[in-house]
C-alpha cells in the first residue's frame, strides 16, 4: 500500500474519532500561570471547564510555590468541593433529585406522594394594585396609613401541598444572572434575580374571586414599597450547587393561600405613585388540610 494511501486512511480515522473533552488539573493551572494568563481569565476557565484538581495540603503548598495566586487556588478548591450536577442534556420538570438538571423556575417538592416528585409552580405576574384604608387615611388627614395590595385572580392556587412545612427548590442561572442553564432561557424578570433572599413569602387574604397581599403603604410620614416585615413569613435557604437552592419556611403554615413574591419594579413618581405602580411576580401555592 502506498504511503499516501496510508496517510489518508489514518487522517480519516483521526477525523472520525470523537475528541475527548478537556479536563483541567493542577499541572494545567501551573502552565496557564507560567504563560502569564491573568487571574480573572484563569478563574473563568476553571468555572467553565471540567476539572480534576488535587487540593490536598501538600499539593496546595506546591501550587503556591509554583506561583499560582491565592485567588486561583481558592477557585480550584471551590470547584473541587462543588456538588456534582448531572450534565445530561435532558431537562426534567418533575425529577425529585435536585441535582438532576431542571428547567428554570420554582418547584414544590411533593414528597408526601407515594412516588415523590417536583411540581413546577407557574409564575403569576400582577400589575394590578388595590388600595385599602383610604377612608381612614382621608379622615385622619394622612395620619392613618393607606395600604396597597397586589391582586391575583382566583381564590386558590393550582399547586397545593398537604404538609405544613413544605420544601421548595429554586433554579437560577448564575452564568448570565438570569435563570437557568438547565433550560428555560431568561426566565426571571429583568434577568437580575439570583437568590431566594430577593423574595418575600406571604400569606394571601382570600376574597370572593381573588387573592390579595400587602405590598406597600402610604401616610403623612411617607411611602413604603414592598412587603412589610410584619407581613413576611420567615424562611431559610441552602445553596446546593451554583444556581440551585433548597428553600423551606421556618414555621408551620396553616391551611390557606401563600406565595413567594418578587417585586420587580415600582413606579417612578413620588409619594403614592412610587408605591402604587408595582409589578410583581408571584409563585403561589396552597396549604390544604
Amino acid at each position: 500500500m502506498k504511503t499516501k494511501t496510508i496517510v489518508a486512511i489514518l487522517a480519516a480515522a483521526a477525523l472520525s474519532a470523537p475528541l475527548s473533552a478537556e479536563t483541567l488539573d493542577n499541572e494545567a493551572i501551573v502552565q496557564l500561570v507560567d504563560v502569564g494568563l491573568g487571574e480573572e481569565a484563569i478563574i473563568a476557565k476553571i468555572d467553565a471547564t471540567a476539572s480534576r484538581f488535587d487540593v490536598t495540603t501538600n499539593q496546595l503548598i506546591g501550587l503556591k510555590n509554583a506561583g499560582v495566586p491565592s485567588s486561583v487556588i481558592a477557585a480550584m478548591i471551590a470547584k473541587s468541593n462543588a456538588p456534582s450536577v448531572s450534565t445530561s442534556a435532558t431537562v426534567s420538570m418533575d425529577d425529585p433529585d435536585p441535582m438532576v438538571p431542571h428547567a428554570s423556575g420554582v418547584y414544590l417538592m411533593a414528597d408526601w406522594l407515594p412516588d415523590p416528585k417536583m411540581q413546577y409552580i407557574d409564575a403569576t405576574t400582577t400589575n394590578q394594585t388595590k388600595t385599602g384604608g383610604f377612608l381612614g387615611y382621608a379622615l385622619t388627614g394622612g395620619i392613618a396609613s393607606m395600604s396597597f395590595k397586589a391582586v391575583i385572580p382566583q381564590r386558590s392556587a393550582r399547586t397545593a401541598a398537604t404538609v405544613q412545612r413544605p420544601t421548595f427548590y429554586f433554579y437560577f442561572d448564575e452564568a448570565n444572572s438570569s435563570l437557568s442553564n438547565r433550560g428555560g432561557g431568561n426566565f426571571w424578570m429583568a434577568g437580575a434575580v439570583t437568590s431566594p433572599a430577593e423574595f418575600s413569602l406571604v400569606k394571601f387574604d382570600v376574597k370572593k374571586n381573588r387573592r390579595e397581599a400587602k405590598v406597600g403603604k402610604f401616610n403623612i410620614g411617607g411611602a413604603k414599597a414592598g412587603v412589610m416585615t410584619k407581613d413576611q413569613i420567615p424562611f431559610d435557604y441552602e445553596r446546593l450547587a451554583p444556581g440551585v437552592f433548597r428553600v423551606q419556611p421556618n414555621i408551620d403554615l396553616e391551611p390557606g393561600e401563600y406565595g413567594f413574591l418578587y417585586s420587580s419594579q415600582t413606579g417612578g413618581g413620588a409619594g403614592m405613585a412610587s408605591v402604587g405602580a408595582q409589578t410583581s411576580r408571584i409563585f403561589d401555592f396552597s396549604i390544604t388540610d
